[in-house]
């Protein structure tokens, strides 16, 4: 058994799909994802799906939300225009279209059953040493999974990460797209500073980026999936 994480998909569901098949996930492993399942990339309900029909399958996979979803969700609440504007100047209309919806569709629109599935997503979790987080941590805050805005939205936060609050665990997150040699950088630096990026930027398909990334918890392995949308 194996546990693996994977960053955001941001709709590329064909290159999720392979980057599954390249891992070889088994129904006895775990997966957890780390949010933004969707907007930019040309399936977000695709990528959704997928996620679902490997639960029906018996699998276990574990979902955190994402400042994409929050955005989304935001949308929904009275008042929700600037954040409905917000979201499509985001790539919601991408993930409109994913459902078969027009570009300045309302978001109620979308079925209701994904609007539960981004509804009762996590903010973060936590297995065998490992804190799993959308963006990072605020270590400002006195305990910083009590800080929302930070758990879906910080960004440069390595220079304040407490060593002493982390106790040996390490910090994988996503939300901030990486070059893979970067992020194979940061898993040698793992002693010295704990915490590992796993976006590479797969749905940007340009210069540094253009992979989906997983890493394997257990044997502490990274993975790397070319974009494969069309």
């Amino acid at each position: 058994m194996a546990q693996f994480a994977i960053g955001d998909t941001h709709g590329c569901a064909k290159t999720f799909a392979a980057l599954l098949d390249q891992i070889q996930l088994s129904p006895s492993d775990e997966l957890f994802m780390l949010g933004d399942y969707i907007d930019r990339g040309p399936d977000s309900k695709g990528v959704v799906d997928q996620v679902w029909k490997l639960r029906e399958d018996g699998y276990r996979v574990h979902c955190l939300m994402g400042n994409h979803e929050q955005m989304l969700l935001e949308s929904l609440m009275p008042g929700g225009e600037l954040s409905y504007e917000t979201w499509l100047h985001n790539g919601g209309e991408a993930a409109l279209r994913s459902f078969g919806l027009q570009d300045n569709s309302p978001v109620s629109l979308i079925p209701k059953p994904y609007l539960k599935f981004f509804a009762q997503l996590d903010l973060h979790l936590e297995s065998n040493g490992y804190i799993l987080v959308h963006a990072g941590l605020n270590f400002e805050d006195p305990d910083p999974l009590n800080d929302v805005n930070g758990l879906l939205w910080i960004r440069d936060f390595y220079d304040s990460i407490d060593l002493e609050w982390l106790d040996g665990r390490i910090i994988l997150h996503g939300h901030t797209p990486k070059a893979a040699n970067q992020i194979k950088f940061q898993l040698t630096m793992l002693p010295k500073v704990p915490v590992l990026n796993l976006d590479a930027g797969c749905v940007f398909n340009r210069g540094p980026y253009r992979s989906l990334c997983a890493f394997n918890m257990t044997t502490r392995e990274l993975y790397f999936q070319p974009n494969i949308e069309a």
